[in-house]
């Protein structure tokens, strides 16, 4: 079974670049089936489906964010990477990495997994 970790800082100052770093364990031939996806949600908002890279490398990115994110993988580190450019306070929100089944997909399902999520405050 797949085990998503998210990790990065808690805090970033506004202008700077959030990288935040999914560690996954559990892969098995079928994970190359998944989008490997990064989501956030903002307090008080929905979930907000941010871009998923794949086992080949192509990677696909919300029209809003695109200008400012870049999503990497690692594959012999089992880990992807989100990068966030020129963050603003209103970047603040809990950010989970996930596999998943389904591109874009915001909520997890059957064959989904995500991780815990991390909270990342941008604040001077």
């Amino acid at each position: 079974q797949l085990q998503l970790q998210e990790s990065g800082p808690g805090l970033v100052k506004p202008s700077q670049t959030l990288s935040l770093t999914c560690t996954f364990s559990g892969a098995t031939s079928t994970s190359q089936n998944y989008f490997w996806s990064w989501i956030r949600q903002p307090p008080g908002k929905d979930m907000e489906w941010m871009g998923a890279i794949n086992y080949s490398g192509s990677a696909w990115y919300s029209p809003s964010l695109k200008s400012r994110t870049s999503i990497s993988r690692d594959t012999s580190k089992n880990q992807f990477t989100l990068f966030l450019s020129s963050v603003t306070p209103e970047d603040t929100a809990v950010y989970y990495c996930a596999a998943v089944t389904m591109l874009m997909s915001t909520a997890p399902c059957d064959g989904d997994y995500w991780g815990q999520g991390t909270q990342v405050t941008v604040s001077s």
